[in-house]
């Protein structure tokens, strides 16, 4: 299937929506790294913020401190989360579980 016909304006307006989800996603693995920013407060946001709906579980557990890729397949097999989850993706227990891990 052939990818739809955009136009100049549609794909430079792409783009910088895409640089804008990188941008605010670098800034927020900073700040989890640093313990700035509380990760219960991203869990409980995906279901409004559709940056934070489109992060991996992974992603968001591997950016905390202490956790690595290891640690954070350990807490989702244990979460019952699968590999590829987004947190706009989880129902309503596993949030709960997740809200719970992460505010240790």
């Amino acid at each position: 299937m052939a990818a739809p016909v955009r136009t100049p304006e549609q794909r430079a307006a792409a783009l910088d929506a895409a640089l804008r989800s990188r941008r605010i996603r670098a800034q927020l693995r900073v700040g989890l790294k640093s313990g700035e920013v509380d990760p219960v407060l991203i869990v409980s946001g995906a279901g409004q913020d559709t940056n934070y709906a489109n992060l991996r579980v992974r992603w968001l557990l591997e950016s905390l401190p202490g956790v690595g890729p290891i640690k954070a397949e350990q807490v989702m097999q244990r979460l019952g989360i699968a590999a590829t989850r987004r947190l706009g993706g989880l129902n309503e227990r596993q949030r709960a579980l997740l809200m719970e891990t992460v505010s240790r």
